[in-house]
């Protein structure tokens, strides 16, 4: 979709996994402009889950990509907008908030934050030290700057094969790096990318290192399993690692942070700042399951509705 610089929406709810979908299919139904910040199916716990066979009401195995996908299919039937970007900052103090992504400023009377943890804790050697010269976490942004140059793509989700399909409209060579020899992604989405004739891919590989002095000039890599390194001259590096730390960088101090890394929220799921709630597995109040994490997306849209509306109570609804 076109997007202006800034979009208001009734409730903005940043993550589209199963907490944030849920949240999404309450709070449209409730008649409620809702935007879902999302980066992709494969970007989350669920949409990497290969089986799921105890998800109340579905009988049989299931895929979390496909499960996802229901979940989606419904908030967009009550009229859920899913916009495919990322929460790179944020100012929870104004009226509307406001989240600041990657193509846009998104303004919004509350947020649902539902980012979950894949976020990494461990960086690859050199990545923090030449961030900005040559390292990048979005080729949107940085494409340009490397017209006609070889650069690499670390990653194995949607967002790391759009990413790279974005650049190989700028750059000479890309190599492609998957951490495992199989990409979570649908077939079709990696044949575009690999039919490219200027994308090298490169499953199954670690990189060790981003080498550089003031700027990426290569990268140490090795097959998995393996000690022998081999050096390849990139002069650019996109990141789209995933690991198991709650993601809430874009917040940058707003909120309080239990010492796990986990956001902090009352009984209604509402943080310490009125209208903006968090759920699933930004939350270390549970187990990492996908029915809590989609309760918890109920809960805080039917909070969020009930705040907004300046009510003192909930109100019931049993779906009818």
């Amino acid at each position: 979709m076109e997007l202006s610089d800034s979009t208001l929406y009734d409730i903005l709810i940043i993550g589209g996994g199963p907490a944030g979908a849920t949240a999404g299919i309450y709070a449209a139904r409730a008649g409620l402009k809702v935007g879902i910040l999302d980066k992709g199916l494969t970007t989350g716990a669920l949409g990497t889950t290969s089986k799921i066979a105890n998800y109340p009401g579905v009988d049989g195995e299931i895929g979390g990509a496909e499960l996802l996908k229901v979940m989606r299919k419904q908030a967009q039937g009550f009229g859920a907008e899913f916009i495919n970007d990322k929460a790179i900052g944020s100012d929870l103090s104004s009226n509307p908030k406001a989240v600041f992504g990657n193509f846009g400023v998104y303004s919004a009377r509350a947020l649902i934050i539902a980012t979950g943890s894949m976020g990494r804790a461990n960086l690859i050697k050199g990545e923090a030290e030449l961030l900005g010269r040559g390292v990048s976490y979005c080729a949107v942004c940085d494409a340009a700057f490397f017209k006609g140059k070889d650069v690499a793509v670390i990653g194995k989700s949607d967002e790391a094969i759009e990413e790279a399909l974005y650049l190989t409209r700028f750059v000479k060579t890309l190599h492609f790096f998957s951490p495992t020899e199989q990409v979570d992604v649908p077939a079709e989405t990696l044949a575009e990318l690999t039919e490219k004739v200027n994308v090298v891919m490169h499953p199954g590989s670690v990189v060790r290192e981003i080498c550089g002095e003031q700027k990426v000039e290569c990268l140490r890599v090795s097959a998995r399993g393996s000690k022998e390194e081999e050096s390849l001259p990139v002069e650019g590096v996109f990141v789209y690692l995933q690991g198991g730390k709650p993601i809430t960088d874009f917040v940058a101090g707003q909120l309080e942070i239990s010492e796990e890394g986990c956001l902090q929220v009352d009984r209604e799921n509402q943080t310490a700042i009125p209208g903006v709630y968090a759920v699933g597995d930004v939350l270390c109040s549970h187990l990492k399951q996908a029915v809590i994490a989609a309760s918890d997306g109920a809960v805080a849209a039917i909070s969020a509705e009930k705040w907004l509306r300046g009510k003192a109570r909930y109100r019931t609804d049993w779906g009818k």
